[in-house]
């Protein structure tokens, strides 16, 4: 029962540190991709900004990993494991 217990504590901590920041990797770089500008302030002054298609492409790639890594700690520490088969052999005589 204690493995199963650290497997669902390892899966949810996971999906909050790993699978939250990919959603919102995704998101970004969904809006990367899109063209939007973005608006960036640096000492007072705010100007639109367009990122190269490239960074969200790579957001995209990165956030599909982070978001692919609490699925698979899930499945690794939450499967049925098989179990070993012991039987039973009479003595050699």
């Amino acid at each position: 029962m204690q493995n199963r217990t650290i497997g669902i504590v390892a899966t949810v901590l996971t999906t909050l540190f790993c699978g939250c920041l990919g959603i919102i990797s995704c998101a970004w770089g969904g809006i990367i991709v899109s063209g939007a500008p973005i608006n960036v302030t640096s000492n007072g002054v705010t100007t639109p900004q367009v990122l190269p298609p490239a960074y969200g492409v790579g957001l995209l790639c990165v956030s599909a990993l982070l978001i692919l890594i609490p699925a698979a700690v899930g499945f690794f520490t939450l499967r049925k494991k098989p179990e070993t088969v012991v039987t039973d052999m009479p003595p050699a005589q």
